[in-house]
């Protein structure tokens, strides 16, 4: 089978209304057209990308030494070098995915960047970030990522506010889903109350996933581990697996709700030309070996929703993913009682997602230091090489 055919299975989630990005962005992708063919074969219609990618990306790979060079030469630093860098990519993508944002009218083909995780706890900075961002790769189809937390749902409100396009990220918990939703309602009626358009302006909730069941699942077996009543053993391995998809699913199920035909509030927003803010799945690579390694795509599909994955599931998917219909909708009363069960076996979900959020922005704020470093090592290479180079020459 190859990925053209109408049987390719990332194509069958097209089919459900679930749109595929791929979370991850290489200029040797963008260069060789590997992008376009994913486009155009699998039906992928967005990208995701943060800190790490970058880092690999332009850390790995000789694809970016020529443009470094050039900008060395023209005493470019290296706070702008990498601006440039990462605006090309995002710039080069969203023009590959811009025939699919014109075609589904703004509802989907869009490129996400990302403000630096340093200014996760800084309100007016994020700001300033995501508005410089935006301005600097002056693309229609493009999300400015922004964390979900306190300081950065103020700061996501103002951004939807005045039009800048917002992908929501390190979502983990319920309560932070409800905030940034809100908030997304209260931008668009201030836009309705102030005469603007919020027709085309976009937004995704990213509600990370796997990471969910990495650090409930150790905290399940911890409890196994000194456990030694049966039946306390019995619940504990049935919930052990099941807290991720289980989350997931009932964050979808307040998106059915706050975006329902029933709820008036959205039905004002909707006659004025609004688009729904899309739940997005991320972190939904398979870290756990016992696990499926498609098993965070194949339990989540449903209408108006977006499942971004890294090349490999991607790939694992087109080869034997599953598609049995709107999974994410199967079973909510289940889902309620495993994250019941999880509370009562003296699990608190909360400061499990409390401690993912803090780790999710330690880990983005090392990796940005991470890139930073990268692109300053390459520059004083590039840098000495042209010193080298000219010595050669004046001798």
């Amino acid at each position: 089978m190859t990925t053209a055919t109408a049987t390719n299975r990332l194509r069958l989630l097209e089919g459900r209304g679930q749109s595929v990005w791929q979370d991850n962005i290489t200029r040797g992708q963008l260069i060789s057209g590997g992008l376009k063919r994913l486009v155009d074969d699998d039906g992928v219609s967005g990208i995701t990308s943060n800190p790490s990618i970058f880092e690999k990306a332009i850390g790995n790979s000789s694809d970016y030494d020529a443009a470094i060079q050039r900008m060395v030469g023209a005493g470019t630093d290296t706070p702008a070098l990498l601006d440039a860098l990462i605006a090309k990519d995002i710039q080069d993508a969203a023009d590959v995915l811009r025939p699919t944002w014109e075609r589904t009218t703004a509802d989907d083909g869009y490129v996400s960047i990302e403000v630096a995780a340093h200014l996760a706890h800084d309100t007016r900075g994020s700001i300033a970030e995501a508005r410089r961002l935006w301005q600097l790769v002056d693309r229609p189809n493009i999300f400015v990522k922004i964390p979900g937390t306190k300081e950065g749902v103020h700061a996501i409100r103002q951004c939807l506010r005045e039009g800048i396009n917002i992908n929501i990220t390190l979502l983990f918990a319920l309560d932070h889903y409800e905030a940034v939703a809100q908030a997304f309602f209260e931008a668009l009626e201030a836009r309705q109350a102030a005469g603007q358009s919020v027709r085309g302006l976009a937004s995704v909730a990213s509600f990370f996933v796997s990471r969910v069941d990495t650090i409930a699942d150790h905290a399940i077996e911890s409890k196994l581990a000194s456990a030694t009543d049966p039946p306390l053993r019995a619940t504990l391995e049935s919930i052990r697996g099941q807290i991720a998809i289980a989350n997931a699913k009932l964050a979808y199920a307040r998106f059915q709700e706050l975006f329902s035909p029933e709820n008036a509030r959205w039905q004002r927003l909707a006659a004025q030309g609004a688009q729904v803010q899309k739940p997005l799945w991320a972190s939904t690579s398979t870290t756990n070996p016992a696990y499926r390694d498609v098993r965070y795509v194949e339990e989540l599909i449903a209408p108006h929703t977006v499942n971004t994955m890294p090349n490999a599931t991607i790939d694992a998917f087109r080869d034997h993913g599953e598609v049995r219909g709107d999974t994410a909708l199967d079973d909510i009363d289940g889902a309620r009682r495993a994250i019941q069960t999880l509370h009562e076996v003296g699990i608190d979900l909360d400061d499990l997602t409390d401690e993912l959020e803090r780790d999710g922005i330690r880990q983005f704020a090392a990796a940005w230091d991470k890139l930073l470093a990268e692109t300053a090592r390459k520059a004083t290479s590039s840098r000495r090489t042209k010193d080298s180079s000219a010595r050669r020459q004046d001798w």
